[in-house]
């Protein structure tokens, strides 16, 4: 406890995308609309919940998990309008998948010439700048109007076990990001043919998840968000074994895509689906669904490190993420036949 007061933020600028854009944005939307209880509620947890983790100075990251339950309930209902959206809207929900791709470029070209304080900086004011765009994109709020039938297709809000099946998906769905998140460069600096290539990885991971989620959402108005969903898990799947099966080039490469391709469309199908499920409600199903991935996001680390400490490589910690996501894969497939059961019925 002897760290930075900002530590927890800089978990949440870490892991917050690509909703962080969404975040000031709905603050802002927040004190407007602070004559209502909603309004309140949000800004009264979000100061709560930064008083009570910013002054413990701590390093653990663990203490950052009290941030992301107001952290969804702010960025919600920004994101709920620009599920509404006209092609505009389309623009500004890109916006934050490209500069995955941005931060790559601008990281690897600033290298030689500042160090890494330089880099969060540079960072930082390439953040500010773009901010402008998107908070002149972001259209009024339209005070809670419903999606439209031609939107919910005119289903049904879905029950309590669905809700949890998806909790547990979207939860080992958080593993599988957190190990590839945190150790891709170092699983590809390991490979002794593969040196010095981790940067190049990391740059590919954000190439990418840059068209990734317009292709998802593509692919899923034709097939269904529970069937796309499991190519998503799938590909992943795969793309995690890769580098336990090979040590080459091709196969970092092919694992770098398809982490990339993959892990924002998750992220990008559940939440979409969550919006058009819960049209009345989808900030506390996003803040329920987001905890548990934040969780996983802290344990994921610990468990993969201490595994690969104590082996000397990642494979077992590899294996074990690719296991945890086909348990994932389980439970997007006993949701599927829940509902082909009651259609039935």
């Amino acid at each position: 406890h002897h760290g930075s007061p900002f530590l927890p933020l800089l978990e949440v600028l870490e892991g917050g995308w690509p909703w962080l854009p969404l975040w000031p944005l709905g603050l802002v939307r927040c004190w407007r609309e602070r004559g209502i209880r909603a309004g309140r509620w949000c800004l009264g947890l979000t100061l709560a919940s930064a008083l009570m983790v910013l002054p413990l100075r701590t390093q653990l990251p663990w203490y950052s998990l009290l941030l992301w339950p107001p952290f969804c309930l702010v960025c919600g209902p920004p994101l709920a309008d620009l599920l509404r959206g006209s092609g505009r809207n389309r623009v500004l929900l890109a916006m934050p998948r490209l500069w995955c791709v941005l931060g790559g470029l601008l990281v690897e070209s600033a290298a030689p010439f500042v160090d890494w304080r330089g880099q969060w900086w540079l960072l930082a004011l390439v953040g500010a700048v773009l901010l402008l765009p998107a908070w002149r994109w972001l259209p009024r709020p339209d005070q809670g109007t419903p999606l439209s039938a031609h939107h919910l297709g005119g289903a049904r809000e879905p029950g309590p076990r669905w809700l949890w099946l998806l909790q547990a998906a979207y939860l080992c769905a958080g593993f599988g990001y957190a190990i590839n998140a945190t150790f891709t460069v170092l699983i590809t600096e390991q490979q002794p043919a593969l040196a010095g290539q981790g940067g190049l990885m990391w740059l590919l991971v954000g190439l990418a998840a840059a068209p990734a989620p317009v292709l998802w959402d593509r692919v899923a108005r034709r097939h269904g968000y529970l069937r796309t969903l499991a190519i998503a898990y799938l590909l992943q799947i795969a793309g995690i074994l890769l580098p336990v099966l090979s040590g080459s080039l091709a196969a970092a490469v092919a694992s770098s895509l398809l982490f990339g391709l993959t892990f924002i469309g998750i992220v990008s199908l559940v939440l979409t689906m969550v919006g058009l499920r819960y049209p009345a409600h989808p900030a506390q199903i996003m803040a329920r669904l987001t905890l548990g991935y934040g969780i996983a996001q802290i344990v994921a680390p610990v468990v993969a490190g201490e595994l690969a400490e104590r082996t000397g490589t990642f494979d077992g910690s590899l294996v074990m993420v690719a296991a945890i996501m086909v348990l994932g894969l389980l439970c997007l497939l006993a949701m599927g036949w829940g509902r082909a059961a009651r259609a039935r019925e």
